[in-house]
């Protein structure tokens, strides 16, 4: 379990509920409410902690957190600073397993590959069969095995960057490990978090893990080639994804057939250009 990300988020319908006092035991009792609605649920995210760990109180999860996030976070601003002062441009691609990140990528680096330079850091928690795909594109990809680690942290991207030999105004891709829930409280020094949303997983992702897509600027709905073979609703998802962060921006398109795969591209050339002038710019002053 990841204390701090929330893997001990749980809702566990049919069961009453069940409130933490934060002295290290539950009361469970079912009772209704006065809002003309029954609660018959466990719903251990009304702590101050946000999530539930047997034998720790809210505040001692809080402490932890704290904690293991400020940690985090002075990595993440040291690859920050790195990342920007060679102009590289850093994306932290998220998303649940099989949504096609890995299928994007590959796409992804075929078509940029003769433009400006690559790398790709690859998270996952065994073998190294993505960053292999990866690397067949003729990209350098390094593949980081998290154990039974559920997300790459900062300093986990930090020995990856010092391993890679990442160019100057390039772009680097970092593929975390497939997880909607703890990848969205770990910094990692990149530019934007992109999540990644498959229709085939649907359309209510965005309210079921809100803190992962309020954290993205961007998510892209992919293999949007087979909408005709689902009941998958992309405005209601869109609509979804705005009401818990008004400012995503979204893009439609299938790493499989290369539909909508234009606006990506310009949106990461794009990227790649303003951070390369910053680069410049800083080095100019």
């Amino acid at each position: 379990m990841c204390t701090v990300c929330g893997c001990g988020d749980a809702k566990v319908e049919g069961h009453p509920h069940s409130h933490d006092h934060g002295h290290g035991h539950t009361h469970d009792h079912g009772h209704d409410h006065d809002h003309g609605h029954s609660h018959d649920h466990i719903h251990y995210g009304h702590g101050i902690a946000g999530v539930h760990v047997p034998g720790l109180s809210q505040s001692r999860i809080v402490q932890i957190e704290q904690d293991i996030l400020g940690h985090n976070n002075d990595f993440a601003g040291r690859n920050r600073a790195w990342l920007e002062s060679h102009g590289v441009f850093a994306l932290n691609l998220v998303s649940s397993p099989g949504s096609g990140k890995t299928t994007l990528l590959c796409r992804t680096a075929e078509a940029l590959k003769s433009r400006f330079p690559l790398a790709v850091i690859e998270g996952d928690q065994q073998t190294s069969f993505d960053a292999d795909r990866i690397r067949a594109t003729g990209i350098p990809a390094l593949q980081v095995n998290t154990g039974k680690g559920c997300h790459l942290d900062a300093h986990m991207v930090e020995s990856a960057i010092a391993r890679l030999d990442i160019a100057e105004d390039s772009v680097l891709f970092i593929e975390n490990v497939g997880n909607l829930v703890c990848p969205a409280a770990f910094d990692l020094g990149e530019a934007y978090k992109v999540a990644i949303l498959s229709v085939t997983e649907g359309e209510d992702k965005p309210l079921k893990y809100p803190d992962m897509f309020h954290a993205a600027s961007m998510m892209i709905l992919n293999k949007i080639d087979l909408l005709p073979h689902t009941d998958f609703d992309v405005e209601r998802c869109i609509a979804y994804a705005r009401r818990v962060n008004p400012e995503i921006v979204v893009i439609q398109l299938s790493a499989r057939t290369g539909e909508g795969f234009d606006e990506w591209l310009a949106w990461i050339t794009e990227g790649r250009r303003r951070m390369a002038a910053h680069r410049k710019g800083q080095a100019g002053s």
